[in-house]
């Protein structure tokens, strides 16, 4: 995309994701989220993402396009906790095609999805991300998200044999 910023703005649109586009946002988001970006990943990147978000909140499942092609997307929902007055908005992928980050894409998305998300009520946006994504993180923190907590997830390979020694009866 050799178009500058102004003009860029002008031709982006942002818009719902429509079943045509499950393909394209499906392999944005295979070249995006593997292994290599999150070996520890609690949440893998398949068919069913798109398919789960965008039978529950359509209307937060969201496409940029650039004269016709697909550059990211922002898949989203919203959480109504039990016993608790506020309603909250989960950003749950965001992605933007490779070699094209950092020109505006993303922030349009985010833009749009956080307008639909206070027009639904939501009163807190939450997003999670690995502890090393330092660009996601510093692109969440120009959005800004703050108030970083990290939690810990831990993995089991099940299909790696245990390496614990068996301790023999006397």
């Amino acid at each position: 995309m050799a178009a500058d910023a102004d003009q860029q703005d002008d031709d982006l649109r942002i818009r719902e994701i429509t079943i045509d586009d499950f393909p394209v946002v499906f392999h944005i988001g295979e070249e995006l989220f593997t292994s290599d970006y999150s070996p520890s990943m609690y949440r893998t990147w398949d068919e069913y993402e798109i398919t789960t978000l965008y039978n529950s909140d359509s209307e937060l499942c969201l496409v940029a396009e650039y004269r016709g092609l697909i550059l990211g997307f922002a898949l989203g929902t919203t959480v109504a906790k039990s016993n608790s007055a506020w309603k909250y908005g989960y950003l749950v992928w965001l992605g933007v095609k490779p070699g094209i980050q950092k020109g505006g894409v993303g922030s349009a998305l985010f833009k749009e999805i956080k307008r639909r998300m206070r027009e639904q009520g939501v009163r807190m946006i939450i997003i999670d991300t690995d502890a090393d994504n330092v660009a996601g993180i510093r692109f969440f923190e120009k959005q800004g998200f703050g108030n970083p907590q990290q939690h810990v997830y831990m993995t089991l390979n099940l299909s790696r044999k245990s390496k614990r020694k068996r301790i023999k009866p006397i």
